[in-house]
């Protein structure tokens, strides 16, 4: 089998290579930007230099690979930087989906395709309303949020419009090695790893520590994106979920009761969002049903080894 993943070179992107390589019989091409870093990758992937937003570069590397699958996990996707930068956001998120399936229809309508949605889609959700099943109303809260919801509709109307094989998946929030410093779980374990080293005075910087969001652990939700094109109906949507919510500060101290260090946490305002979600809970019932898939990574060895991976790249 012959697979090709966007955005390979970022976090998900590097774990699904690792765990495609597991399985045997499958030949990963990915594809990555000319300035992309390749320090994630740690298993044979066969790249392609690809301008996302370029539609004959998206065809040019679908011609070159030949996919039977595509795993379309490539986004400008830290929400912060969408209030930042909105129609970067919006432009390369939706563009580069677009291209992708104008290709797929051009060259080999025959190919399997996932389409990673998230669950920042569903914005404001009420209490009552939890745990978030894939009839939840979208109320998206960023601009980030609102660049998957097109994404979204745009691929679940090719797959009806022209009878492409498309899955969609919402996976709620998801950590582990390789996670970029930028979120909330990475950022606080490379704060803990830096002070451990000595390379910092022993206080975290936080921001809202009260919103409660679902974890899973990134090497789980990869074996689940395969899963749903082994599985799932094609033009539906799925939520990943763990079906368990913690809030950020008893993240933060769970991760730091795996150090011994004496720190102390101070609130940094500029780590605040314009607006945001209070409560993330999923429910994969419908996924889980057809897939048989459960996590099967508790999120403390999750976290463990998250600090773990911050305390090895900061003696580098």
């Amino acid at each position: 089998m012959r697979v090709l993943i966007t955005g390979v070179t970022g976090f998900v992107g590097s774990h699904l290579v690792d765990y495609i390589n597991t399985l045997g019989g499958c030949q990963v091409f990915g594809t990555k930007r000319r300035r992309s870093p390749l320090d994630n990758l740690h298993s044979p992937v066969e790249l392609i230099d690809c301008e996302l937003t370029d539609y004959r570069s998206v065809e040019n590397a679908i011609m070159e690979s030949r996919p039977d699958r595509i795993f379309h996990l490539a986004a400008q996707s830290y929400v912060p930087q969408s209030w930042d930068a909105p129609e970067h956001t919006l432009d390369n998120n939706i563009q580069s989906t677009l291209n992708i399936l104008e290709a797929i229809l051009h060259c080999d309508p025959s190919i399997r395709l996932q389409v990673a949605g998230s669950s920042e889609e569903y914005g404001i959700v009420l209490p009552h309303e939890c745990p978030i099943t894939e009839e939840q109303p979208l109320r998206p809260l960023s601009p980030y949020g609102v660049s998957k919801v097109a994404c979204d509709l745009l691929s679940r109307q090719y797959a009806k419009s022209y009878d492409l094989h498309v899955v969609v998946t919402r996976a709620f929030n998801h950590t582990g090695p390789r996670r970029g410093e930028v979120f909330a779980t990475s950022n606080f374990a490379k704060q803990i790893a830096e002070i451990e080293a000595g390379k910092c005075n022993p206080y975290i910087q936080v921001g809202n520590l009260n919103a409660r969001r679902d974890w899973t652990d990134v090497r789980d939700i990869v074996r689940a994106y395969w899963l749903a094109l082994d599985c799932c109906d094609s033009g539906s949507v799925y939520n990943i979920a763990s079906g368990s919510a913690v809030t950020i500060g008893d993240m933060l101290n769970q991760l730091l009761l795996l150090s011994t260090a004496d720190i102390k946490i101070t609130h940094d305002p500029s780590r605040m969002r314009p607006s945001d979600v209070p409560l993330l809970l999923g429910d994969s019932t419908a996924f889980s049903a057809l897939t048989g898939w459960t996590p099967s990574i508790p999120f403390s060895q999750t976290l463990a080894d998250l600090l773990n991976y911050w305390r090895s790249s900061v003696l580098c």
